[in-house]
This record gives C-alpha cells, structure tokens and sequence, in this order.
C-alpha cells in the first residue's frame, strides 16, 4: 500500500476553474479549456500551462438525522457498522497516499456528505506503472478515416456527412509506462498535465476497487462493495464542467471537451453528421467509444439494407394485385369451401381470406428470395469489414494487446482468491483460483440457465394453447367480422402477451446472471463481462426468438388432416391463419422488435428525466430547508451528483444484437426489419449520447480491446441467419398456396431435420407448377389444396378442402415427396454456396488492414528504442548519484509497496 504523502503537497489543487466562473457560474471544470492549437490534454503533454484541479474523484453519502432518531437497537447498530466501514475506507485511502477533503451541505434534517479526491504525482506514477497505462512516445497527425467520406471524395460529391469538430485529439506512438524511462514520454517536463483527466480517473478508481475497509478475505474491500452495502450513496469521476456553452454564444476555442461533445454529437440536429468518436474515446474512454463505433457502423450498413429491402416491399405491392394465384383466390367465390378450424367451426370459403391473402403476398414473392440471399451476403461482410474497423481502432487508441498483457486481475477476484501464482504473460504474481473449481461453478451456474430456459418453454406452450382457444372462441362469436378474423386476433394478442413475458421474465434473469458471474470467479473483468453476457444472450435468445422461431419452423406442422387432428393438452394444435405463417411471423417480429424498440426509447427519454427532476427536487429541497440560497450556484460535485448514475453498456448492446437478430434471422419475412432498425438505429446514437454527456454522471474510463463477446455473438446469428432465410424460403410453401397455408400440410416424418419444416413461403412450390403444369400458374390455388378423406365427408355429409398435398385418403402424395427432395437440394446448395461465398471473402479480406500492421511493427520499434537500457548515460555512479539526490528533493519520501519496500524512484521533471 501507499505511504502517505507529506502534507506540503496538499497545497496543490488540481481542478480548473471554466471561464464562465468569473462571470458567476461556479461551476468547475476537471480540465482546462481547449488551447489555440485545438489539443487541450495533447498540448498539456508538452508543457503548455493550465490551472490545478481539485478534485479526480467524488464519494458521496447522505445522513438523514431523523432516521437516526427514529431508529431502534439494531438500527442503529447497522448505521455505526457503516459508519466505521466509512472512516476505515477512508483512512486506507489517505494512507495509500491520496488527499482527501471532505464538504458537507446541511439541511434541516440531514447533510450531503462529498469526499473530494487527488492523487499526487507520486501516486500517479507508481500506479499508471502498476496498472501498464500507456502513454505516448511520439505524437502522429490524426488518422481518424471514414469510408463514405473517401468514397463521395473520390466521386467528387459534397459529403453533408462531415463536419469540422475542434479540438481534435491527435495521436501517438505509445507504450507501457515505465518510472524509469519517464524523460521518454511526451510531456514529461509538465506534471500537471501529464497524466490526462481519464488516466487519472483509472488510477483513482483502481486505487479505491482495492482499498480495504475490513478483512479482506470476507470480502469487505472495494468501493462497489460499499456502494451495494449502501456505506456511500454515489463514487464518481466529475464532468468537465457544464455541457452548454456560455450565455455569450459559443466560441469553439473556449469550449470544454463536454460542451465540444454536445455541440457536435449529443445534439438532435447532429444526426446525419459523423460521430467524433476520438472525442468520445478520449473523454469516456475505449469501450464507451467502441460501443459507438460498433454503433454506427452498423447503422450506415443498415442503410443499403433497408433500402433493397424497401424496393422488395414495394415490389410486392405492385405485384400483389398481378398475381394470378391471388386473383384466382379472390374471385372464386363459393367454388373452394375448406374444412372447419375447429370442432365446433363452421365450414368456411376460401374467398373470404381474400384480404389476408394479398396482405401475405406483400412479403410473399421471388423478390424475397433475392432479399434472403442479399441479407445472407450481407452480415457476412458487415463482420469482416467491422473485424478491420475495430483492428484499426484498438491500434489508433492504443489497446491491440490490452487483454492479453495490460489487463489486471479483478479487485473482488483478487480479495476472494485462496492463493496467488505467476501469470504466464507476464511472469509476475497473481491471485489465482483453481480452474477446476471454477469448472464446477460453471457448470452448476449452467444448470440454473437451463432452468430458466425452461421457464421461458413453459411460458411458450402457455402463450400456444392461450392462441388456440382465444381462436376458438372469437371464431364462435356471432359477429361475422371477428369470426373471420378469429386467428389473426389470437395471433395478435398473445403476440403482445409474450411481449409482456419477455420484459419481465428479463429483469429476474439479468439480476440472477450478475450473482451467477460473480460466484464463478473471474479472473479479469473482461472475462466477468463476458461470462455474463454469454449467460444473458442465451436467455434472451429463447426469449425474444422462441416465439418467432415457433411460428417460422413449426406452427401449422403436427395439425393432422381432417378425421385426424392431432391435439396438445386437449387443445387442437394451431394452424396458420388465412394468408399463412408468413403474414403471422411479420406480424411476430413487429410487434416484438418495433414494439421493443418503441418501449425502450420511450423508457430512455422519459424515465431519467423523471428520475433526475426527483433527484434534484429531492437534493435542492434541503438546501432550501437548510436556508441556503440558490443564487451562491452549485460547486460541481453537487452538480454531477444531481445527474443520474451510469449503468454500464450492456443493456445498449443487448438491444442492438437482439436487433440484428431479428434483421438477419427472420427478413424473409418481413423485408421492411431493415428499415424500421435503421429508423430506430439513427435515434439511438443520440439518445445515448445525450444520456451520456446531458443525463448521467461521467462514467469511470474504462480501456478495451474490442466489443468483447459481442463479436462472437453476431458472427454465430449471423451463420443462424443463412440456414434460416434458406430453409424458410426454400419450402413453407411447398404445402402452401396463397391461401391459409399450415393447415394439415406439414405432418413431416419424424427422421425429417428441423430445418426441413421450415417452410414459408410458396417459391418453390410455385416454380415445381410453372416447370411440371402451367407456366402462367392458372390453377395453382387448386393444386395446392387437398379432399377431405370420404370418412369425414360422410360423416358431415358434406365434401371440403384443406391445404396439404395429400391423396383422398390422407395419405402423402407423389407431389409432396417431389416437392421435399427439391426444397433438401435448394438449401444444401444454398448454404454451400453462401457459406463459400462467406469464406472467399474472409480470406479476400485481411481482419487487420496491411497499413495497421505496418504501423504496429513501427510503434513496437520505438518502444523497444525507448525502453531499451541506456548504458552510456545511466554507467556512472555520478551520474546515478546526482539522479537519486534530485528525486528525493523533488518528491520526498517514496510510496511504500505493499511488500514492505519502496516503489522504484519517481524523477521530477
């Protein structure tokens, strides 16, 4: 642990003041405003002068003195137990070599307690060693590049998508920090500025995950420990001032890195102009800024996406009323009349699913089949291209090797683990916890998922039979209009019902994952993260798929034929309604995507404006309470504890691949999910942006390497999405006329694979009667449709039709066997030809661009140059001597190592 420091350095204060705070705005900024140069923290590096801040971190609690009083014996034994966990935290925290200052704000029945934290430079040099921070050796002109921007130059069209953003932070070669090399890093003659504000918010937040407070092997150790004990209510890096700029008008010179965020990308009207996202990497850190990266690269991809995808919609409207099948359907009035739905149905005309019928044919056309292919294609090389884009990214920003080398173990991993070894990277001493154990964990924590997962099942078969008899009853309802349409109201309705079940079902399982993850005992938190959203997405797979994917693959399949339904539970098994399982699995995705999406920007926008008007009402008011006046303004700290905290990515990123799910897995059926993503995509860039920069506290920065397991998630739905749009395409219709395809068409042998059921739509099926019958596709609706067996006419005295391919005594016909052997040739070849197109590509394009890597072995040079002992200046002991003896002036005592010996000496500039 840290020696604490000498009490001459308290006198340094570490905050700047922005200029709006001479005019009576007190609010502070944690950096200073932007030089003439345009680099405010790059220029820092090489001496230019700036104002001290006072504090890199905030802790809060509150005291409510009428709790205090109300409270009995055990109470009270809680809030001294807190209380003393507090002053042992806080006194570690000074001795670890931090300055700590304490402000209170009182009310009338209470007090806001603020600690404001500062690590000098000793600390800051020991840690950023400790922690492998790296730091820049040699500046480069910014690289940052996009791909339309080159394009539209190269056309000679106006790019509307560019904009000047000030500012702009440059980059570096860069390598590990090392105490004893530091006159070879980029502005080491200024302490001030050296380190900038989000390095020093990694080290203060590294400083405080590892602070004890009790015994360490029971697990007291750590600020998120306290924060969940409820020992502090908020521990946070402060903002860079205020976001909007001064009453005077903007001047870009002046603004702070916050304002030059909100100016140019926080704002509604920045939403067709690129993303600073070097501005957003330097002020929230990496993984903020991959997670926006990853963000808008998708949507720009979205936008050929949804336009192909609209030409295809759009071409099914024109068709849909040129379509011979559809017309013959339409106008053959009482000529085809269909077997009862139900035991107690009536018998019902085809013709009067007319409506349905051309809704259906929408999304039901050869155009379709091109789209399936195209999307197919497409997330194939929307992963590659982001594989180069994020290699390009982690190389500009300096972590290509972050989770292999930098990485440290995780603060509650290394408190709880029984013994230490050595890492076999790095070679140093590590806390470590046996991976067989972990093993055991692991598997014990999948049984729990596999319970959920069949929580979600029963869930389904519950949402399945509530269908079947909600169809059942309308049907029976004495007004016409609801009888006809009894299966799409069912349909709908427990669509929204499984909606209902999948938004709570989502919130138990997240909160039983996090506990699930932290039992396991992860080494680094890259590795938490990952096993916890592995955990999550397998869920929320079954949960937001198993609905659709029912309706795709095996809705309609096991009806039986009349004289021979087949029943679940007593309840005869549903069949797809009039215009197929087509128009009902658009319908599915809709409702669950849009109507996802339209819940979760609502929540966005409305809930923190809501939960910050309280928590500013309920803090002000006892500022009122306590006589203080509104006019004195607001010390930052106080500010940013009125925002709301950040809650981390990863429910953003689970709304994304969800997203791309349902755009990739289930487009055959509905060409316009492209669209509706992209629609929702542009207001989800700056809605999370604004939350970021207007609505919540500033997260600690965080360093990452990538998207993390994000990335293997997308690839493994995007190989899902070829075998879905193949076999969907390649057969639903293969049983199936325009008509109320599903029913009693589907009963597939037992042996059948489950993509073989996938049928919806009625492509082949149409091609085998235009190449065996009629090429003009007169007579196709009859074709498709089978007699009922003499047994069930007999008995109704009455003959009908029902949609299969089937002879007059129930069984199979030639047709369907033929029509099996053509859809198991289509998706073979498909997926073969798919799956090499997709690996041409992956070896036509490199995963790491060869300009990163030429640039990489160049940065690996000059660290080796910088690093590399100098023999010639450090052989002779004079020369040692003299260095020593101006270090200790400069700094005075060392830091203590936790070890007992002392941290390798920090030089003065």
């Amino acid at each position: 642990m840290l020696r604490r420091q000498s009490p001459e350095e308290d006198s340094t204060v570490l905050i700047d003041v922005a200029p709006e705070a001479e005019k009576g705005h007190t609010y502070g900024s944690t950096a200073p405003i932007s030089e003439p140069s345009g680099h405010r923290e790059a220029a820092g590096r090489v001496g230019s002068p700036s104002k001290p801040r006072v504090a890199d971190f905030v802790l809060v609690w509150e005291e409510d003195l009428r709790l205090g009083r109300q409270q009995g014996g055990a109470g009270r034994d809680e809030t001294d137990t807190r209380g003393a966990w507090r002053e042992t935290f806080l006194d570690n925290l000074r001795a670890a070599g931090l300055h700590v200052d304490q402000r209170a704000v009182q009310g009338e029945n209470g007090a806001v307690q603020y600690v404001l934290l500062r690590a000098p430079w000793a600390v800051l040099c020991y840690y950023a060693e400790d922690l492998r921070l790296k730091l820049p050796l040699q500046e480069l002109p910014n690289q940052a590049s996009n791909w339309s921007a080159g394009l539209l130059a190269w056309l000679g069209l106006p790019n509307i998508l560019l904009e000047d953003v000030p500012d702009v932070p440059p980059e570096y070669y860069s390598c590990p920090f090392k105490v004893s090399k530091l006159s070879r890093f980029l502005g080491s003659d200024n302490q001030e500025n050296f380190f900038t504000s989000t390095e020093r918010h990694q080290i203060l937040f590294a400083i405080l995950a590892k602070t004890p407070y009790g015994h360490e092997k029971k697990g007291l150790c750590g600020i998120d420990q306290l924060l969940a004990e409820g020992v502090f209510s908020a521990a946070f890096p402060l903002h860079d001032g205020p976001f909007r700029t001064p009453p005077e008008g903007p001047q870009a010179l002046g603004l702070t890195q916050r304002q030059v965020l909100f100016r140019y990308w926080a704002r509604w009207s920045q939403w067709n102009k690129y993303q600073p996202l070097d501005h957003v990497r330097r002020y929230f850190g990496e993984k903020v800024a991959f997670y926006f990266a990853w963000l808008g690269f998708y949507t720009g991809w979205l936008l050929p996406a949804a336009a192909v995808g609209t030409l295809v919609f759009l071409a099914g409207c024109f068709l849909v009323f040129s379509d011979i099948p559809t017309q013959e359907l339409c106008s053959s009035t009482d000529h085809f009349e269909m077997c009862p739905l139900c035991l107690d149905c009536p018998f019902w005309l085809l013709s009067s699913a007319c409506t349905l019928v051309q809704a259906g044919r929408l999304f039901d056309h050869g155009g379709t089949v091109f789209f399936s292919v195209f999307m197919a294609l497409w997330a194939v090389l929307l992963l590659e291209y982001w594989k180069r884009q994020s290699a390009t990214l982690a190389y500009r920003w300096g972590c290509s090797d972050y989770e292999d080398i930098e990485e440290r173990p995780r603060p509650q991993f290394a408190a709880s683990a029984p013994t230490t070894a050595p890492n076999p990277v790095t070679g140093e001493d590590e806390p470590y916890f046996p991976e067989r154990s972990r093993v055991r964990r692991v598997l014990a924590g999948s049984t729990v998922v596999v319970m959920m997962v069949a929580v979600v099942v029963v869930c389904l078969v519950s949402i399945i039979l509530y269908r079947a008899i909600m169809a059942i009853l309308v049907s029976r309802s004495n007004n016409t209009l609801l009888a006809a349409w009894a299966s799409r109201i069912a349909s709908f309705t427990g669509s929204v019902v499984n909606l209902v079940f999948i938004l709570v079902l989502s919130k138990i399982y997240v909160a039983l994952a996090h506990i699930l993850t932290r039992w396991e005992m992860h080494r680094t938190q890259t590795k938490f993260e990952d096993a916890f959203t592995l955990k999550v997405f397998i869920f929320q797979f079954v949960n937001f798929y198993s609905s659709p994917i029912y309706v795709a693959f095996f809705k309609g399949r096991f009806v039986g034929h009349p004289g021979n339904y087949h029943t679940l539970f007593g309840v005869r098994n549903e069949e797809c309604a009039a215009g197929g399982c087509l128009i009902e699995l658009a319908q599915e995705l809709l409702v669950i995507m849009v109507g996802k999406q339209i819940i979760n920007n609502a929540q966005e926008i409305l809930v923190p404006k809501l939960q910050g008007w309280w928590q500013k009402f309920r803090l002000r008011s006892k500022k009122r309470k306590a006589g203080a006046s509104e006019a004195v303004g607001q010390a930052p700290w106080e500010a940013d504890y009125e925002l709301l905290p950040c809650e981390g990515l990863f429910d953003e990123y689970l709304e994304m691949v969800l997203q791309f799910g349902f755009v990739t897995i289930f487009v055959a059926a509905c060409p316009l999910a492209p669209l509706f993503a992209l629609l929702n995509n542009w207001v989800e860039i700056r809605l999370d942006a604004r939350k970021f920069v207007c609505e919540h506290r500033r997260p600690v920065a965080e360093r990452a390497q990538d998207i993390g397991i994000w990335s293997h998630i997308l690839a493994g739905i995007a190989h899902l999405a070829v075998v879905s749009n193949v076999s969907a395409r390649a057969g639903r219709g293969g049983a199936g006329a325009p008509g109320p395809r599903g029913r009693a068409r589907a009963d597939q042998p037992p042996r059948a694979q489950a993509f073989l059921l996938a049928f919806s739509s009625d492509f082949l099926p149409r091609a085998y009667y235009r190449w065996t019958r009629a090429p003009d596709l007169r007579g196709f609706v009859n074709f498709t449709l089978a007699r009922a067996p003499p047994a069930f006419a007999s008995a109704h005295n009455r003959t009908c039709r029902y949609q299969a391919f089937r002879e007059d005594d129930g069984q199979y016909s030639p047709t369907y066997w033929n029509l099996l052997a053509i859809r198991l040739a289509f998706v073979i070849v498909f997926e073969h030809v798919v799956f090499s197109i997709g690996r041409i590509l992956d070896l036509l394009v490199p995963d790491i661009p060869e300009s990163v890597e030429v640039k990489v072995k160049r940065e690996y040079y000059l660290a080796k140059q910088a690093l590399a002992e100098n023999e010639a200046l450090s052989g002779t002991n004079g020369a040692k001597d003299n260095y020593s003896q101006s270090s200790e002036r400069s700094l005075g005592p060392q830091p203590t190592l936790p070890g007992g010996g002392q941290a390798s000496q920090v030089p003065s500039p």
